[in-house]
């Protein structure tokens, strides 16, 4: 009988693609996939580690599992991920049915650990941060309907920014051969993808350890010269860590798309000092001012935490400031929380949840109010739109985003999926725009 399996995939977009990668392994060596987990043999639970609700969220489903392994004791479940390194082989004693606990440089080999459960009925864990990873994996019709992939460029961070856990849990940097990163670029173009983003904890260091070529703006113009590669995107970017040669690209390559997510962290010197972020606020603005210089449309987001320890109402209110300042299409704000291992655990200073929650509240408030200006501006001008499929709303309702990626709904008669077309922006909301083909 065929083994079902099914991957439940919590945090970033590096865990939705060592999803992925997974999943073309056990394609490959004749598992089927299900998104159903009453019905899967196998059950995988992709895991993050860098905020404590996304750990939390993924520990809440594995322990919905204890059910379903009395139904089914044959059944083999899995915890993957960053969460899987963190807490090893704890996971195996907290969670008695669990049968494998994966830390994220060991996924790669994943039929392997699942044939030798199947075997031997013997419960394991392996978390060795020295192995090799690929980001290439391929099952033939497995991106049928998709029109973008990310392509992962780069494994693992030296930066040890004092709140950050993934050094820890995912490695020490290193950086996948050029050569198998357009190999698989190609390769995803074949298979009808139209836009990549390449993916990486600080994709701005590629080859800087190895002292190598091609530099990561050198990677980006050998992806740009792929036929029939219509948009090249890239995560995350560290501010410290951006050449001029990385901005000139910008200006220069036809499919690099003209948005950079650009985590900022704070808009405080004082809270960027103790976070390790190893810029401060006047070079990051600095860094925004070339940008927009060389691609004067360019779509700025960016990352911001609130309540880092020692953080005075001062420095709080230097993060409004900046966000005033630079004023971004948009940022992901998130409430500081103690990981472990970090550098921040040791800090003085603790803000209370409340206090955080009240700054956040303020913060998000504000930038919403940005953005939302920031869309309304957009009304009356033609955007490029990759079509990307079906709406939410309405059986003519189209939706796909724009070269600065931001997303479109528009109504058309005809399916045009997978196309580039021209929309007039008619209306700027809080999360989207309104447009008309």
């Amino acid at each position: 009988m065929t083994q079902l399996f099914h991957i439940k995939t919590f945090g970033c977009q590096m865990n939705k693609h060592d999803s992925d990668f997974i999943s073309q392994v056990l394609l490959n060596k004749g598992y089927r996939q299900t998104d159903s987990i009453d019905d899967a043999h196998i059950i995988l639970i992709n895991t993050c580690a860098v905020r404590e609700k996304a750990e939390e969220k993924a520990l809440t489903f594995i322990g919905r599992l204890a059910t379903l392994k009395r139904k089914k004791p044959y059944m083999i479940t899995g915890v993957i991920g960053c969460v899987a390194q963190e807490k090893g082989a704890h996971l195996l004693k907290r969670f008695p049915y669990l049968d494998l606990v994966l830390g994220p440089r060991n996924v790669y080999h994943i039929d392997e650990f699942l044939y030798k459960i199947e075997k031997e009925r013997k419960r394991i864990s392996c978390l060795d941060l020295t192995c090799e990873f690929t980001s290439f994996s391929k099952y033939n019709g497995y991106l049928n309907g998709k029109v973008k992939s990310f392509l992962k460029i780069m494994e693992g961070c030296d930066n040890f920014c004092s709140y950050c856990i993934v050094p820890f849990v995912r490695g020490r940097e290193i950086s996948l051969p050029s050569e198998e990163i357009i190999d698989e670029a190609k390769y995803l173009v074949s298979q009808g993808i139209m836009e990549i983003t390449l993916i990486g904890q600080n994709v701005n260091s590629y080859n800087v350890k190895n002292k190598a070529l091609p530099t990561f703006s050198g990677l980006l113009k050998e992806l740009d010269s792929i036929a029939g590669l219509k948009r090249i995107r890239f995560t995350t970017s560290h501010p410290k860590d951006i050449s001029d040669e990385l901005i000139g690209s910008f200006g220069e390559l036809k499919g690099l798309c003209p948005h950079i997510h650009l985590p900022v962290q704070s808009g405080s010197d004082n809270m960027l000092r103790l976070m390790n972020r190893g810029y401060t606020r006047d070079k990051y603005i600095g860094l925004i001012e070339r940008l927009r210089s060389t691609r004067p449309d360019i779509i700025i987001t960016s990352d911001m935490i609130v309540g880092f320890p020692g953080e005075t109402e001062e420095d709080f209110e230097c993060n409004l400031s900046l966000i005033e300042e630079v004023k971004f299409d948009n940022i992901f704000s998130f409430k500081y929380s103690d990981r472990p291992g970090t550098k921040a655990l040791q800090l003085p200073g603790r803000i209370g949840e409340k206090e955080k929650q009240r700054r956040l509240s303020i913060l998000q408030e504000r930038q919403r109010e940005i953005t939302l200006l920031k869309n309304k501006l957009l009304e009356g001008t033609i955007q490029e739109i990759l079509v990307e499929g079906p709406g939410k709303i309405g059986d003519d309702q189209l939706t796909g985003r724009t070269l600065g990626n931001k997303v479109v709904n528009f109504s058309s008669k005809i399916n045009l999926k997978g196309q580039l077309v021209k929309v007039n922006i008619i209306k700027g909301l809080q999360n989207s725009l309104l447009g008309e083909l």
